[in-house]
């Protein structure tokens, strides 16, 4: 029988050897929360093992997060530490490999006023951008992973008694990242090849626009020319493979910034900034956010559209078909990096460079000019059900099925 030792080891090793594929003499840069102290160890070990020249963690802690909110005097919030962001930009120059470790409880902000939220919002992305930058063009490696809190944990199975929850949550991220087969590291180098025939398929049928349909939904979304459909493993600029998110079943791309018309509603909460944004619905007029209407979490999701430009655009289109793992364990975890997985999701903010052809070496001029949006935020959303259709339109203004009731229809 496999221990939870053996599954956490597994896990740390996948972060290592799949997520950021750690190089002889490349340094390790660690986000993390207290709550996954003993999977930071573990990580660290194996970074040392198979090589890292020096491992930096950033550690933080829920609590004292919330006291800041709670307590900090208001005009704090526009402010971010220039060190913290030279930081990551030194060891990003110097070719450093980048982990988050996520664990945050989706409620840890609730009933704090949005507007401290979003000055924090702002104040990171715009102290970060230079960072961010690396991380949109694929020039570095990174990965973002997961690691239950108590919270968390209480909020994804709140029918279980407390002693329980964690351990839980902790066997659905195992399944979730295949922590918990034989040869984990195996299983991701099949997973990245049967999402790279997804791939393969769309980027030679070339799409013009994607239609959407669906309950509260009507959507069509214009794709740059040149645009390219990414999936699973990324190369950094020095050739070497890393896996952005763990877990992942998504291929996405990204849209013409102003070619976006219609409305589109979500399919499943998004926790942002430490709240919940439920049951919403989004307009669109030529690429541009006109009309935000949310059930719960309308100031946040306000806000959030207003971080700057930007933000008013989308910057990520992605698939994910319902009949999927994360999908079928017919959980809601309350976290992005899972949920978008179980659901075909877009993003509010920025896109990625290296889904446009030639996009890695483009100055942000030319990115601008190839319709690439540009934002100092990224926030995906999850619009995706078992009664969702897609269609492809071709330049020719021809249609084909892409999805139909949720799922892949080639």
């Amino acid at each position: 029988m496999t221990t939870f030792i053996n599954k956490l080891e597994k896990y740390a090793g996948l972060a290592v050897e799949v997520g950021v594929n750690i190089q002889p003499g490349q340094n390790l840069y660690i986000a993390s929360s207290i709550d996954s102290v003993e999977l930071v160890r573990l990580i660290t070990k194996k970074a040392y093992e198979v090589g890292a020249k020096q491992v930096f963690v950033d550690f933080s802690d829920d609590q004292i997060t919330r006291l800041r909110y709670d307590l900090a005097p208001a005009d704090s919030f526009s402010f971010f530490p220039s060190w913290k962001a030279k930081e990551k930009e030194i060891l990003a120059e110097d070719g450093a490999a980048f982990m988050s470790i996520i664990s945050q409880s989706p409620d840890l902000l609730k009933g704090i006023d949005s507007s401290k939220i979003s000055a924090f919002q702002k104040a990171a992305g715009q102290a970060l951008s230079k960072y961010r930058q690396f991380v949109q063009s694929d020039k570095i490696s990174w990965t973002v992973i997961a690691s239950p809190s108590k919270d968390w944990a209480k909020k994804v199975f709140p029918e279980l008694a407390e002693e329980l929850q964690v351990s839980a949550l902790w066997d659905a991220i195992f399944k979730a990242v295949r922590a918990d087969l034989l040869d984990p590291v195996a299983a991701w180098k099949e997973h990245d090849a049967l999402l790279h025939t997804k791939v393969d398929y769309l980027n030679d049928k070339n799409y013009k626009k994607l239609h959407y349909t669906a309950p509260g939904t009507d959507l069509t979304i214009e794709l740059p020319a040149g645009h390219l459909w990414c999936g699973a493993g990324s190369v950094n600029e020095k050739g070497h493979e890393f896996m952005a998110n763990m877990p992942t079943e998504e291929v996405f791309t990204l849209p013409l910034k102003t070619g976006v018309d219609g409305y589109v509603a979500s399919s499943k909460p998004l926790s942002y900034g430490g709240n919940i944004i439920d049951e919403f619905t989004i307009t669109f007029e030529q690429g541009r956010i006109v009309q935000v209407i949310a059930k719960q979490g309308q100031d946040v999701l306000e806000n959030l559209v207003a971080t700057d430009e930007g933000s008013h655009y989308l910057g990520e289109v992605a698939l994910v078909p319902h009949d999927s793992p994360i999908s079928n364990s017919n959980l809601l975890f309350y976290n992005t990096l899972f949920d978008e997985n179980a659901s075909n999701h877009l993003a509010i903010g920025s896109a990625y460079a290296f889904c446009l052809k030639g996009g890695k070496n483009m100055s942000r001029e030319e990115l601008n000019q190839n319709g690439v949006n540009e934002s100092i935020t990224h926030v995906d959303f999850m619009i995706g059900s078992d009664k969702m259709d897609i269609d492809g339109i071709k330049e020719d203004g021809t249609t084909e099925a892409i999805f139909r009731n949720g799922n892949w229809a080639f």
